[in-house]
């Protein structure tokens, strides 16, 4: 099941219940701390809706560059450049992936500490052993069942209502286009508020069902959630993202879907 993946993967295929994750199939040191990359922008969603649901913040509060609000920023449509100092576009005109724009949503939320507002309303609660090492966009720690425990979160949520996590899984925007890197250009380019979305995607999620959702990172690490069965892959890697993983992700999720007979 892991042939052509470089290095020492680790996963999880599992289901989500209201008592915690079902495995399905596991491989690999899962209790290894690894770092998720860009797999944290999940844990950023779930602590801006907790904001929203304490009513502290609304999704339509201006946050980031004029004209652009927190949802803007949690689906990568506020027009910023990859990384500050990039250069930007109009506000909700095109998809443009912005690890800076995530770290505006904690600037905006928890300006004084924001990797303290991502640990403690997410990675706590959550059970998880997870820290976060670095930016909030991309800097969480962990291990394989720790990124289970917040696919199970996602597809059952308690830290968040039904209905909010809805929200997150919601494409915001459905008609923008965009590149998603490496995978190229989408026709529409789906995002939630922190979850990539798949919808008619042909790319690293493989042929999942078009409501599944999820992230990669650039460690090699990825998410994958499917809502209408409540299956998801957790995995983390030591061998960074590359173009082993653009060939070899979208058949290896595919294989491990048939494995489990959904």
């Amino acid at each position: 099941m892991v042939a052509g993946w470089p290095g020492s993967p680790a996963f999880v295929v599992g289901r989500a219940t209201a008592h915690g994750y079902e495995t399905l199939v596991s491989h690999g040191l899962i209790d290894d701390a690894r770092p998720w990359a860009s797999v944290s922008k999940l844990t950023v969603g779930i602590a801006a809706m907790r904001v929203v649901a304490s009513g502290d913040a609304f999704l339509s509060d201006p946050a980031g560059p004029e004209g652009s609000t927190l949802a803007h920023l949690l689906s990568h449509a506020s027009g910023l450049g990859f990384e500050e100092g990039d250069r930007v576009v109009p506000v909700g005109t095109r998809r443009v992936y912005s690890n800076a724009g995530i770290d505006c949503v904690g600037d905006a939320l928890a300006p004084d500490d924001p990797r303290g507002w991502i640990t403690e309303t997410v990675l706590i609660p959550l059970g998880t052993d997870a820290v976060l090492a670095d930016r909030i966009s991309a800097g969480v720690v962990g291990t394989v069942h720790d990124m289970a425990l917040l696919a199970n979160e996602l597809l059952v949520p308690t830290l968040l209502t039904p209905a909010q996590r809805d929200t997150m899984t919601t494409p915001f925007l459905p008609e923008l286009d965009g590149i998603t890197p490496p995978f190229g250009r989408q026709r529409p380019n789906w995002w939630g508020l922190g979850p990539e979305l798949k919808g008619q995607k042909q790319h690293w999620m493989g042929n999942w069902p078009a409501d599944s959702f999820g992230h990669f990172g650039q460690s090699g690490a990825l998410l994958l959630c499917d809502p209408t069965t409540q299956l998801f892959v957790a995995a983390t890697s030591t061998e960074r993202f590359g173009p082993w993983a653009v060939e070899l992700w979208p058949q290896w999720l595919d294989a491990l879907r048939e494995e489990v007979g959904q």
